[in-house]
């Protein structure tokens, strides 16, 4: 292995997901978090990988719901925003983004209007582990934008412009073209 080099023990690994949690707080303002570390675990199912000391982690508590969202490029500022400031310390950062929330109907959680895609949640069940805080939430429904619809009315996840975060260079990479086709690009390896 002449041509690798050592990097030790980090989290390097690419791409990783942008998703934007949002809860209420107890004065029922909204709350927003950026998040990388987590995603699907199961078919009804997500992960959410955050430290104890959020805010977003008190009210997931307290609340028992989140919405987890995948925001465009079209609000990288704020989510850049809302990911780097915290909400222990500016407790109106969701009201200075100017993005507008209403209360899902199916969880006591916000669902933001600027994110085309968003999973309403249940917390299932919270594990304090010695890194963190793992976050187990049952999907109980997904709403997409209409503007983010094909002409079949199904998901056009190019529509939705999603962003990558790059942990190494701490850079955002816009989603682009499709190089592949799951379950068949690589069909003619199984003929062999």
């Amino acid at each position: 292995m002449n041509n690798f080099k050592d990097f030790g023990v980090q989290p390097y690994l690419f791409p990783m997901p942008t998703y934007m949690i949002a809860t209420y707080n107890e004065d029922d303002t909204v709350d927003a978090m950026a998040m990388a570390w987590g995603g699907i675990c199961a078919e009804n199912m997500v992960a959410l990988n955050l430290e104890e000391d959020h805010k977003t982690v008190d009210n997931l508590k307290a609340r028992g719901a989140f919405t987890l969202s995948v925001p465009s490029v079209d609000t990288l500022v704020e989510c850049d925003y809302m990911g780097t400031a915290s909400a222990k310390q500016h407790g109106d950062k969701f009201q200075r983004t100017g993005l507008h929330a209403e209360k899902s109907s199916r969880v006591d959680a916000p669902v933001v209007l600027e994110w085309p895609l968003t999973l309403e949640c249940k917390v299932a069940e919270i594990q304090e582990q010695p890194y963190g805080i793992r976050v187990l939430g049952e999907i109980v429904n997904v709403l997409a934008d209409e503007k983010i619809l094909d002409e079949e009315g199904t998901i056009d996840s190019k529509k939705i412009r999603p962003f990558l975060f790059d942990q190494v260079k701490f850079d955002y990479f816009e989603v682009g073209e499709i190089c592949g086709k799951a379950w068949h690009s690589g069909a003619p390896l199984i003929k062999k």
